[in-house]
């Protein structure tokens, strides 16, 4: 069974690598983050090396915040495009709302 699994993220991986370089990192974070957090969580945008992830409340953020390394790590596996950061900013905000609809 480990065998599939790591046969598995290699296609993941590859397919991820093959992705634009701007979608990238918003389809990895499902996966990086595991289903429960993703269920709770939406990857909004990625620009200039930023993620920005929305969450809940300021609970879910600082919690979030703290597995920040683990997820760059995570990403940067899967991805071509580098993220140096992952902002997570509370769903209903000013900041989540620009980056779901981004300016032109």
């Amino acid at each position: 069974m480990e065998q599939a699994g790591t046969a598995l993220d290699k296609v993941v991986a590859e397919c991820l690598r093959n992705a634009p370089s701007d979608k990238a990192p918003l389809l990895a974070w499902p996966l990086v983050c595991g289903s429960a957090v993703a269920e709770r969580t939406r990857a909004l945008s990625f620009a200039d090396g930023v993620l920005s992830v929305e969450v809940a409340n300021p609970g879910w953020k600082s919690e979030l915040r703290n597995l920040t390394p683990r997820y760059l790590s995570g990403i940067n596996r899967y991805t071509a495009g580098r993220v140096h950061k992952i902002e997570f900013v509370i769903a209903g905000s000013e900041q989540a709302r620009m980056d779901k609809f981004p300016r032109e």
